[in-house]
């Protein structure tokens, strides 16, 4: 019966539905997506409310459900996020069975809306715990949003060198021209809705882990209870002559993004890297810039993580579109003019025209600060935790690129990812050990680039492969390649090829090993053994 509020629609009759199937229906004209698992039925959001993806095409496994972009996971019972990227929550929906037909009840404020915020606690003035989060990304932001949300009403305060409240840094090479506004994880007025202080244009320069006390280079500090640093990394940067001339750049921050634009727009611009940053920003100024030539020391693009074969086809990818290759080789110095760069000299001898270098070649953890502490950290500079995001040191925690932790799932006895999802994945456990939750990380690394409007999707940790197994075609653009190291599956990437990267990435969570007999065979039992 429909109410002011509400309205209740028949979609279907309850044998038109199979069991397993994900559905798209309508509701006064707004779509759901219906779900019938182990013959009940429940009713979400349509669209991932990470980048609005149809989950009807994901991956369904128990009452969890994958998206098949980016891989952020959902309760189909609650809506509540259960992997990220996503940041919100489905709305969901009441859906009954009479007289053998479906009847979805929906309020109508949720069919016009595609996301759901989780509920958070209120502040208590009365509750002095402190909880200071040093660093602004995606692992500080989740691990404020997880502390509300798991109750806590203490003091959250968040601390940031940048100018911004967090926003999607993944977008920064992928889309150079967004807006600010539009790339924000949140708006302002949401943090001040949640009593979550943000401090931007502040830099943390020590921690003094007895005394509980962080200070900041413009001399103030700040007491905490529980500590988490999440600091993230920094562009590492060329060496070379001529490297400090002007129109050299890094890319770190939006403003960054912006400068690079305007510089490169109409430019001959060389990009020093072929890995993620060089890939998307070369793709992304393929039709703006005059001429792009990409540096690079390896004989493919993204060679060390997706490896030669699908890295020979994103250069393939980008030749088409004029951007020249200088593979195994690299910029030995740069030449100016009037302090602006107008060449790279490579070590190959070749010499390159250049209004704008772009260098990408790695980053390094953003720990320094830390050297006169009890924190231990490998030789790299990134902070050891365990698999509760726990340092060495009581009352300290670590999240996302400037951490190592335990790849249990992979074998690992401690890796660096520096993936947004397991930025993200971090922040929430650490939220959750926080508060004394004892919850461990339990996640498949998933992360994705984007090359002239096509996503290579990646699950796992590939690192150490020997030997690939390919489904589809390279050439055509429509592949999955498998991953494997002593006879298993341990990552696979895909192209126009959905959802497998996310079946692959369930399978993995369900701890479940992919044989590399398994990954050649055209029998496909395997998939729904997650």
């Amino acid at each position: 019966m429909d109410t002011e509020d509400s309205i209740t629609e028949q979609v279907c009759q309850e044998s038109d539905i199979q069991d397993g199937e994900l559905r798209e229906v309508e509701v006064a004209g707004h779509k759901v997506l219906l779900v019938r698992n182990k013959l009940e039925f429940s009713a979400v959001g349509s669209k991932c409310t990470h980048a609005g993806a149809s989950l009807s095409k994901g991956v369904l496994v128990g009452n969890r459900l994958r998206c098949p972009w980016h891989g952020a996971c959902f309760n189909i019972r609650t809506g509540d996020i259960e992997e990220y990227p996503a940041l919100d929550c489905l709305p969901c929906f009441k859906v009954r069975v009479e007289d053998g037909k479906v009847l979805i009840t929906a309020k109508k404020k949720d069919l016009e809306s595609d996301r759901k915020l989780k509920a958070m606690s209120e502040r208590s003035r009365s509750n002095e715990n402190t909880m200071l989060l040093l660093g602004g990304g995606a692992a500080a932001l989740v691990c404020a949003e997880t502390l509300r949300q798991e109750g806590f009403t203490g003091r959250i305060i968040m601390v940031t060198k940048e100018k911004h409240v967090p926003y999607d840094r993944t977008q920064l090479s992928k889309a150079m021209d967004k807006t600010l506004e539009s790339i924000y994880l949140r708006q302002q007025d949401f943090f001040e809705a949640h009593d979550i202080d943000v401090w931007t244009d502040k830099e943390v320069v020590s921690v003094d882990t007895q005394g509980q006390k962080a200070h900041f280079q413009d001399g103030a500090f700040q007491w905490y209870d529980q500590l988490l640093i999440a600091t993230g990394s920094s562009p590492r940067q060329l060496q070379c002559p001529g490297s400090d001339l002007e129109n050299v750049c890094s890319l770190q921050t939006p403003e960054d993004a912006n400068r690079i634009l305007h510089l490169a727009t109409g430019k001959r611009v060389v990009i020093l890297g072929a890995s993620f940053i060089g890939m998307e920003v070369a793709a992304f100024l393929s039709d703006k810039a005059s001429a792009i030539c990409v540096v690079e020391r390896e004989e493919f693009p993204f060679q060390a993580v997706l490896g030669p074969q699908v890295g020979c086809v994103a250069m393939k990818m980008l030749q088409n579109k004029r951007v020249k290759f200088y593979m195994k080789d690299e910029i030995s110095e740069l030449r100016g003019e009037n302090r602006k760069v107008t060449e790279a000299v490579l070590a190959s001898g070749e010499k390159l025209p250049a209004d704008v270098v772009v260098v990408g070649i790695g980053v390094t953890s953003n720990s320094g600060f830390l050297k006169d502490t009890p924190i231990a950290m490998d030789r790299r500079g990134a902070i050891l935790v365990d698999l509760f995001m726990q340092t060495n040191v009581p009352r300290v925690f670590a999240a996302g690129d400037v951490t190592s932790f335990p790849g249990t799932l992979f074998g690992e006895t401690a890796v660096t990812i520096r993936h947004w999802q397991i930025a993200q994945a971090h922040g929430h456990i650490a939220a959750l050990n926080m508060l004394k939750k004892q919850k461990p990380l339990h996640t498949v690394p998933f992360f994705w680039t984007s090359l002239l409007g096509k996503s290579i999707r990646y699950a796992g940790y590939g690192k150490g492969y020997t030997e690939t197994v390919v489904k589809g075609n390279l050439e055509q653009l429509k592949f999955l390649v498998f991953y494997l190291k002593d006879d298993y599956v341990i990552a696979a990437a895909s192209l126009n090829f959905d959802p497998m990267v996310s079946l692959v990435a369930e399978v993995m969570y369900s701890g479940r090993r992919i044989s590399k007999a398994e990954a050649q065979s055209s029998d496909t039992t395997w998939m729904k053994q997650a």
